[in-house]
């Protein structure tokens, strides 16, 4: 085996970490949304709406992330990121106004796990890894977002529970500081190899170019707008589940709970999405990950809300939860190869994210507005099924199976 085909494990290993951390700390927001509101009293709608803030911020930061590490390398970009996630947790407990409020978590902190995103970590790697293995590498790197909402949710409320949720928030603050050894084999070496871009690709010479030609084409087109869907139901449920859950009368480890079950599921279901990537075509695997994840939205509207309820459908939408990433990114590197795989796939996480915002602020609104989130989980289950509609038409060569000697 040659070295540009071995998988760069200690890369994969790092950013698996790194996301792990980064993405874990984000995805257990919604267990402070009630004692933030307790403390500083600015109200559920204000505090959905810096959430709100704080998902678009995620998204946006990623493309101006994406295209800095394209150019100087990623390790700076993440230690950088870590530091602000740090700050911006660490102030989150003293503010006294929605303003605040909005800078410390929904910009401050925002920013910085976009600087450790998956849109930085995936272009990192994949440019290391050939095309045969690279959506392989993406699920093993997406997975660690499943555990580190594991592991963070449960331990969170437990902080939340007997220490109280500024020290849970001061714990998450110190927690993103250990990105900052982790990116040190991330950065950038002259030299090293980098994976071949796609028989047949346009090699870009500048990222306008790249830019013009990936906007000109559908299938991109398509791909942001199922994506956009995506973070409207992720942005959504980890916001207002702990709501939902108070709202059905159960306790709060009940919501505790059904996050962490969500993360287990979903290392399991990107797992798959990765093992199913070398097998069938990627638009295949979008259109199955969505349609179910729109089925399992309408059974729930339609079941009693016991624990059990929440426990199963906790796993039966965690599998498909961030399943669709390393699908997406793949074919976003099959149709325009790696060179500005970071600022391409960093810009579908910007439209991932536009999705999030009203998912978080939405959430909020309707609560407030009629008493219950039963119109958030309508529309949620029929974005879904438009985002497995749109899938189907996203260009995709069929994979041809050779037969062996």
């Amino acid at each position: 085996m040659t070295q540009t085909h071995r998988m760069p494990w200690l890369m994969i290993v790092c950013a698996t970490l790194i996301i792990m951390i980064t993405m874990g700390g984000r995805q257990v927001t919604g267990l402070f949304v009630a004692p933030l509101d307790t403390s500083t009293g600015l109200g559920i709608i204000a505090i959905s709406f810096a959430i709100a803030i704080g998902q678009f911020t995620w998204g946006l930061a990623q493309p101006v992330f994406g295209a800095v590490a394209d150019r100087y390398g990623p390790g700076r970009v993440i230690a950088t990121g870590g530091i602000m996630i740090a700050i911006g947790m660490a102030l989150t407990p003293f503010v006294a106004s929605e303003w605040a409020l909005i800078f410390a978590l929904g910009v401050l902190s925002a920013a910085g796990a976009g600087a450790g995103s998956l849109t930085i970590l995936i272009g990192a790697a994949s440019r290391a890894i050939p095309a045969e293995r690279r959506t392989l590498a993406v699920s093993l790197i997406s997975s660690g977002g499943s555990l580190g909402q594991f592991v963070f949710a449960p331990l969170t409320q437990v902080l939340i529970s007997s220490l109280g949720w500024v020290s849970a928030m001061l714990a998450l603050a110190a927690a993103a500081l250990s990105t900052l050894p982790l990116a040190l084999p991330l950065r950038r070496r002259e030299g090293a190899p980098v994976a071949a871009a796609p028989v047949g690709a346009k090699t870009e010479t500048s990222l306008r170019a790249q830019m013009r030609t990936a906007f000109g084409d559908s299938s991109y087109l398509w791909l942001l707008l199922g994506f956009s869907t995506c973070g409207f139901h992720v942005a959504f449920l980890v916001t207002h589940m702990p709501g939902e859950v108070q709202i059905c009368g159960l306790p709060a480890s009940v919501a505790a709970a059904s996050i962490g079950l969500i993360g287990i599921a979903n290392l399991v279901g990107t797992l798959s999405a990765g093992w199913l990537s070398v097998r069938f075509r990627l638009k295949s695997i979008l259109f199955w990950l969505y349609l179910s994840r729109s089925i399992t939205l309408g059974l729930f509207l339609l079941a009693p809300k016991t624990e059990l309820t929440f426990y199963v459908f906790s796993v039966a939408l965690g599998f498909t939860w961030l399943a669709n990433v390393p699908a997406t990114a793949g074919l976003v590197g099959k149709l325009f190869g790696t060179q500005y795989l970071s600022t391409l796939f960093g810009i579908a996480m910007l439209a991932h994210q536009v999705g999030a915002f009203f998912g978080a602020w939405l959430g909020g609104y309707a609560v407030a507005r009629y008493g219950d989130y039963t119109w958030m989980f309508v529309a949620d289950a029929l974005l879904a099924l438009l985002a497995a509609v749109v899938s189907l038409p996203v260009r995709e060569a069929k994979r041809v199976h050779v037969q062996p000697a």
